[in-house]
């Protein structure tokens, strides 16, 4: 019988650290970011809703595979079972990110104000 593999990815979504589980997580096909699929939500067993968890189902409801970019990726963990997936605070870090360049229009000499 073939181990089934879980893997706990944990990246940055709107100021938050958003920790979800996924059977299968490759580089993609898009250049540049990481490729989740196959979600696994933790199963309801008490009367106990956690909201960062139903908000999680709910964004991921129906979503077949998802496209993360790489920049925002922290942490890819394989596990030997699920967990609860979990939106925290994001405490940021002393890292600075590499500057990229804003595109800035050039104006066109023949073209009058």
């Amino acid at each position: 019988m073939a181990a089934s593999h879980i893997f706990k990815v944990q990246f940055v979504r709107e100021g938050k650290v958003w920790e979800v589980y996924a059977k299968k997580v490759t580089h993609g096909s898009l250049f540049g970011f990481i490729e989740l699929e196959d979600f696994v939500f933790g199963e309801r067993s008490t009367v106990v809703v956690d909201p960062a968890e139903e908000r999680i189902k709910g964004e991921f409801e129906g979503v077949k595979r998802t496209w993360i970019p790489m920049q925002a990726v922290l942490r890819i963990d394989e596990v030997k079972k699920s967990g609860a997936g979990k939106i925290t605070a994001y405490e940021g870090s002393n890292v600075a990110h590499f500057p990229v360049p804003v595109p800035t229009p050039v104006p066109d000499p023949g073209r009058r104000s």
